[in-house]
């Protein structure tokens, strides 16, 4: 299995906010905002292919499968997105969520 960290996604991400930033909205915290409502719209497209399609179909279907997840990697773009726009690091994210991890592994 190989590897693709987080902080090769914002990478990316950099490389691709850099190329048109001319012509999208900028990377700060008052755009933060709609990146996330950007994010939230992917997110919608990943759950009209499921519903559209069902889960069985949509995880197997080799059409389907190549669409939802064409869609997560937009939102995942978004997502990383959303960190850029809040500073929000590789090592910050980890850390909250190795936390949130073994809150909800003594939670029940």
């Amino acid at each position: 299995m190989v590897e693709f960290t987080i902080g090769e996604m914002q990478k990316m991400q950099k490389e691709l906010q850099d190329k048109y930033k001319d012509k999208w909205e900028p990377i700060c915290a008052e755009i933060g905002q709609n990146k996330l409502l950007w994010m939230i719209g992917e997110i919608g497209e990943v759950i009209d292919i499921v519903k559209k399609h069902g889960g069985v179909k949509a995880s197997e279907d080799e059409e389907i499968r190549k669409d939802l997840i064409e869609e997560m990697a937009d939102v995942l773009m978004y997502f990383n997105d959303v960190m850029m726009c809040y500073g929000i690091t590789e090592e910050e994210l980890r850390d909250a969520y190795i936390t949130k991890f073994r809150r909800n592994m003594t939670r029940w």
